[in-house]
């Protein structure tokens, strides 16, 4: 339950410009926020549209950590 709690309070805090790593692998940067969505921006100026439960918070600090 702690790490659930810590998951969610993580999506919660996300905000525009962070960069993230989804669970499917998928790495961008936060370009805006919706209800429900984050709209990424990935490599070469696309953009992507993704559910909020699709953040992993493990591989995103893994990959904050490296830069």
């Amino acid at each position: 339950m702690k790490k659930q709690k810590n998951q969610r309070k993580f999506k919660d805090e996300v905000k525009k410009g962070d960069k993230v790593v989804t669970l499917g692998g998928i790495h961008g940067k936060i370009a805006e926020i919706r209800d429900s969505v984050f709209i990424l921006d990935i490599e070469n100026g696309g953009k992507i549209k993704i559910e909020k439960s699709a953040i992993s918070m493990e591989y995103t600090d893994q990959v904050n950590k490296k830069s």
